[in-house]
């Protein structure tokens, strides 16, 4: 079947050194329990500051898996 249903979640990632890295940890540990994790999106980029330097990475994801057939 070529036609796929996607179901769509919300995660937040977060990492003391990168957006990617924040990103690759969201999507890791997300597909512990979710399977078949097709595509992500970035939605929303933040950070912490502290004395004048970034602290933390954080980034909200769109993630995208199909749903098992029946």
């Amino acid at each position: 079947m070529s036609d796929h249903v996607y179901k769509v979640v919300e995660l937040v990632g977060s990492s003391p050194t990168s957006i990617e890295d924040a990103i690759k940890g969201a999507i890791e540990r997300a597909s512990q329990t979710l399977r078949n994790i097709r595509w992500f999106e970035v939605i929303e980029t933040r950070g912490h500051v502290e004395d004048g330097k970034v602290h933390h990475f954080q980034v909200m994801l769109k993630v995208g898996f199909t749903l098992d057939a029946e």
